[in-house]
């Protein structure tokens, strides 16, 4: 698979909502995943949205998720940008110069879903999230 580039946007609590309206926009295929199918999370908020991705037939991707209470959420920082892909050397070499010099929010480490992820902000504020499918090595 190649790595691919994605916007990903975060919500407080209407993912759900929103992405069933940018799925009612732009067509395609819509998963989503809450914080309780991964037991992830604070127990009040397992209906919310952990992960979201829609996917139409002409190669457009959205993802989104809620932001859970104890993380930040302002309105026009609710975005991140998403690396993803099966290339593990490729997407840990992009980690390292994104996290050079910028701040690691959550290691690139194995996921409850069996790949391996990191977010990290780089040097001019930018949220970036990385998965590397398979687990990586």
């Amino acid at each position: 698979m190649p790595t691919r580039l994605n916007p990903y946007l975060g919500f407080r609590d209407n993912a759900r909502e929103a992405m069933d309206f940018y799925h009612s926009v732009f067509g395609g295929e819509l998963t989503r995943s809450t914080f309780a199918e991964f037991q992830a999370g604070d127990p009040a908020e397992q209906d919310k949205i952990m992960h979201s991705m829609l996917v139409t037939e002409n190669g457009l991707v959205l993802m989104g998720a809620d932001t859970p209470n104890s993380m930040a959420y302002t309105p026009g920082d609710n975005y991140s940008i998403s690396l993803s892909g099966d290339d593990d050397g490729e997407l840990r070499g992009y980690w390292e110069k994104l996290a050079d010099g910028g701040t690691v929010t959550m290691p690139l480490e194995p996921a409850p879903w069996g790949d391996t992820f990191g977010m990290c902000v780089d040097r001019y504020g930018v949220s970036w999230l990385v998965n590397i499918a398979g687990g990586g090595s």
